[in-house]
């Protein structure tokens, strides 16, 4: 056994995150999100980090949207959370899966009411006729909405990233960096110091 076990990498990761969140100036939970479509062509976008443990990293979409529509269909991915204030890197991969309902319900409700109603309105990654669209379609569901709760749509949940790899880097000078990678293997977690 290697001694490693992904407590003792997910605490690291908070630690570092902890400190990204006191030094970037912008969204120190943006991390970017990597995919696979149907002709097995990479796809990578931004998106943010809502919640990490054990478990695995979460983030929440539109399950029709484009990122929705290939982690559902391949349910592996890969992200990368670039922290430059701090000069450090965590690069993560692993399997997907979906949130449980009550997790989903319980996110969805604490967000802001606008942003509710424009899970409903926004029919993700698909082409838009033009902004008025949108606009009518949050004007629609405003008023569908208008009393009472903003409930969660059907097609509107999260995503949870359960690592088998996860590495750190850190800016070094000369560009030596440090690299360490932890990968899972049948015998629990084995780390490797990789050349910059």
């Amino acid at each position: 056994m290697s001694g490693i076990n992904l407590s003792d990498l997910i605490t690291e990761f908070n630690t570092w995150l902890a400190e990204a969140e006191e030094k970037e100036q912008n969204d120190a939970t943006a991390m970017s999100l990597a995919t696979v479509d149907e002709d097995g062509l990479p796809n990578v976008r931004m998106v943010l980090l809502k919640d990490v443990n054990e478990d695995g990293f979460v983030f929440y979409t539109n399950f029709e949207s484009a990122k929705g529509g290939e982690l559902l269909a391949t349910q592996k991915a890969a992200l990368c959370f670039h922290w430059k204030s701090l000069r450090r890197v965590v690069r993560v991969r692993g399997d997907v899966e979906t949130v449980t309902d009550a997790e989903a319900d319980a996110y969805f409700s604490s967000r802001a009411r606008d942003s509710r109603i424009g899970a409903w309105a926004s029919q993700q990654s698909r082409p838009m006729e033009g902004r008025f669209s949108l606009e009518a379609a949050v004007a629609k569901y405003g008023a569908k909405y208008a009393v009472g709760d903003v409930p969660r749509p059907p097609h509107w949940s999260g995503f949870r990233i359960k690592p088998w790899q996860i590495e750190f880097w850190k800016d070094k000078p000369f560009r030596l960096h440090e690299r360490r990678q932890y990968t899972k293997t049948d015998e629990g977690w084995m780390k490797a110091v990789l050349y910059p």
